[in-house]
């Protein structure tokens, strides 16, 4: 299974058992993959949904992702050489935006999330890239760990997981 077909089709069986394969067969990689790619898919189908219904409901999946991302990164991410944070927004205006930006360091390059709220984690010490690859890069780094040649660290697949942060 590629990333990107599994991103762009819009059967929620599909999806799942994408989502399976990753939490079940590739350790805290797959996790981390997991959540990266369902916050970005949500975060994309929010965009362009016209039912506000539906896109409160896909903006509510995705700071639901970015949480469980973070729960994640702030137990291996050190082990994952993984740096991520959270830095405030200097260029929104308004309190009632998204002002908090998580910022995740893959190997496939930086990438960002905009949220409401500040999640759990670090202050993020360095910039915004100015890239907007965001989407690119962590389907990438998504086909990395499915054909598991991310990490390449044998250890990091065998790491013991935190049933909260399974995804199943």
């Amino acid at each position: 299974m590629r990333a990107e077909s599994v991103y762009i089709q819009y059967d929620g069986a599909v999806t799942k058992r994408y989502y399976t394969i990753l939490c079940e067969t590739r350790g805290v990689a797959g996790v981390l993959a997991m959540n990266l790619f369902r916050a970005q898919k949500c975060s994309a189908r929010a965009k362009v949904y016209t039912k506000r219904s539906y896109t409160l409901n896909a903006y509510s999946r995705k700071e639901y992702s970015m949480g469980e991302l973070c729960k994640v990164l702030d137990v291996y991410s050190t082990n994952l050489m993984i740096r991520y944070g959270w830095k405030e927004d200097p260029t929104v205006r308004f309190a009632t935006e998204a002002s908090f930006v998580l910022y995740v360091e893959l190997p496939t390059g930086q990438i960002s999330f905009h949220n409401p709220r500040r999640g759990n984690g670090p202050d993020y010490p360095g910039e915004w890239d100015h890239a907007r690859s965001s989407q690119e890069r962590i389907l990438k780094f998504c086909d990395m760990v499915f054909d598991r040649e991310w990490p390449t660290h044998a250890e990091a697949f065998q790491q013991p997981l935190l049933k909260e942060n399974s995804g199943t």
